[in-house]
């Protein structure tokens, strides 16, 4: 009777009755199996339907996640079926791969990582070898019809100096090869063809889709404020005229500590040259309709991370480029690793010098280019060889510089020079010299052939073209030549009725650029520099002068380029806030192009 109410487990023994008889091999081995399905079938269960947000399951996680439709549950069974059994071969459900987690989102730093509006800071602060001239000393002030003036940006705010390493960087070894990434060399030494290998890179890129030409910079530097507030305060810089404004004494100026850049040329540095007054480089820009954001050397650096900046033009275009390297240099983190390609310390006579920034992989470049047209030889009926300007034919330089990121033009002062101002057996088109040429139709021939090329072998998609126009020069009683002088200056024009007349040759080049599909941004400095005849190196555009030197008829002053840190350093910081409108017009939250 017993054994039919407890039937036996294995081998007819009772459960209860003999504990013993459970422990052997064979029934060991059954309960083992049947408890183990019972544990995974209980598990399956509670995960089914109590997902952890935390599992590392990828097929379970999508279960929970994805929209409850007929072809989703499908897929989901599907899943957990191949999961189960990986080695089944049923092809009624094919199960959808895992997807991979999706990548963050990259946002810029935010802009309180840079420096506060001006209100809130108080922070430390070339010509070519055939040319027959090394300044770009004009014989005389053009006059014309004065027009009214318009452009974009922000204001200069409030600076302190920054304090700079005064020590010449060491120039690399000439003769070392490198492999060139993105335009800058991976190693310390450059070769002399550095520069060649720079521009056929950029050249190839210009020919192809620009995938890796776009970079994410930080957001232009206003403390305390949101990314929507940023965004209206750079908008409201897009629609001020920067070029309509008045210089403002600013005691927290310079941009760099007078005297502390080295790569500063002699015929720019007025304070090593023995200047003995301040004031000149202690007044920043200011325009009517709103505050230029101080430059931020760091700030534009980011903005410049693998790319080429580039001038393109006259003597007055060098003060400009040496004025930004300078501001650029302060500011980088290993001054030892910012160094012209080929070691020069010295920049005036080369056709074009490229600095390095290579913490930052980018280089700022300036090509000698005083007309933007080609300078030229022909033979007269004797046989000799006298000079011509080709109307018709771009600077020699210009296949080496058309793929930059960003191109500052000018060109102005070697037109007002004898030769070019009377224009007889001087210019020329095809094999035609003219016998005599009106300045202004040669200058107006010579920017149609600069637009055209501009516009055939610049791609705006990529690169960004400025114009810089002409930087007003301060002779009195004489021209550059004949005892023109401005020692004396000491403080800006402040009467606006002793400003010039606006230069004719400027109103051809607004013309032309109208004309222009490619579009270029006018940087109309002519007035502003107009106000600044204290900001000239004058006498001291050259060290060491005697005294009789210094008392002489003074035939020689230069009243025409600029001491540094000085003017150009306001032209730079237009630029930056330029650059600043463009990328938000662009909506790329801090990509210079895409």
């Amino acid at each position: 009777m017993a054994d039919a109410k407890h039937p036996p487990l294995c081998s007819g023994v009772p459960v209860l009755w003999d504990l013993r008889s459970i422990l052997r091999a064979p029934c060991r081995t059954n309960l083992f199996a049947y408890g183990s399905m019972f544990a995974f079938l209980a598990l399956t269960v509670f995960l089914l339907f109590n997902p952890s947000s935390n599992s590392s399951s990828p097929w379970l996680s999508s279960i929970f996640t994805s929209p409850s439709t007929a072809d989703t549950y499908r897929s989901q069974f599907s899943s957990l079926f191949s999961f189960l059994f990986p080695n089944s071969s049923s092809s009624t459900a094919s199960a959808s791969p895992p997807q991979p987690p999706p990548a963050p989102n990259f946002s810029p730093p935010p802009l309180s990582s840079y420096l506060p509006p001006r209100s809130e800071i108080v922070s430390p602060p070339l010509i070519a070898k055939n040319h027959t001239q090394d300044a770009d000393l004009p014989s005389s002030r053009e006059t014309g019809d004065k027009i009214a003036t318009t452009a974009k940006q922000p204001q200069a705010t409030n600076r302190t100096r920054n304090s700079s390493d005064p020590s010449t960087p060491s120039p690399p070894a000439k003769n070392d090869t490198v492999k060139v990434v993105r335009g800058v060399p991976a190693d310390r030494g450059i070769s002399s063809n550095y520069t060649a290998s720079l521009l056929k890179k950029q050249s190839n890129n210009n020919k192809t889709s620009n995938t890796n030409s776009s970079v994410t910079v930080p957001a232009p530097p206003v403390t305390g404020a949101t990314q929507e507030k940023v965004n209206d305060w750079v908008k409201s810089l897009g629609k001020c005229d920067f070029f309509d404004g008045e210089w403002v004494k600013e005691d927290s100026y310079p941009l760099y500590k007078p005297g502390s850049c080295s790569l500063i040329d002699e015929q720019f540095n007025c304070v090593l040259n023995g200047r003995p007054d301040t004031d000149y480089h202690k007044f920043r820009w200011k325009p009517k309709g709103c505050d230029l954001p101080r430059l931020n050397g760091s700030h534009m650096l980011e903005m410049l991370k693998g790319k080429r900046l580039v001038f393109v033009g006259d003597s007055l275009n060098r003060n400009m480029w040496e004025s930004l390297v300078c501001i650029l240099r302060s500011s980088a983190k290993d001054k030892n690793n910012v160094y012209e390609v080929n070691g020069r310390q010295h920049f005036r006579g080369e056709a074009s010098y490229s600095f390095i920034f290579r913490d930052y992989n980018c280089t700022v470049e300036f090509f000698v280019s005083p007309f933007l047209v080609r300078e030229w030889e022909v033979s007269d009926k004797s046989g000799h060889k006298k000079e011509t300007l080709r109307l018709d034919l771009v600077g020699q330089s210009c296949d080496q510089y058309k793929g930059a990121d960003i191109i500052v033009f000018n060109t102005g002062h070697w037109w007002t020079h004898d030769k070019t101002s009377k224009g007889k057996d001087y210019y020329q088109e095809g094999s035609h010299v003219y016998g005599e040429l009106n300045v202004l139709e040669a200058f107006r021939k010579a920017l149609t052939t600069w637009a055209r090329w501009v516009d055939a072998n610049v791609n705006p998609v990529k690169s960004l073209v400025f114009f810089r126009g002409y930087s007003d020069s301060h002779f009195s009683g004489g021209q550059w030549n004949s005892g023109g002088q401005c020692d004396h200056e000491t403080q800006p024009i402040k009467n606006d009725t002793y400003l010039r007349e606006y230069p004719p040759k400027m109103i051809v080049l607004e013309r032309v650029m109208k004309g222009m599909k490619t579009p270029v941004t006018y940087l109309n400095i002519t007035r502003m520099t107009d106000y600044r005849k204290d900001g000239h190196p004058s006498i001291y555009r050259k060290r060491n002068l005697t005294d009789a030197e210094r008392k002489s008829p003074l035939m020689f002053q230069d009243c025409s380029h600029w001491c540094l840190p000085g003017v150009p350093d306001a032209w730079n910081e237009i630029l930056y806030a330029e650059l600043l409108v463009k990328l938000n017009q662009k909506g790329q939250q801090g990509q210079l192009h895409q």
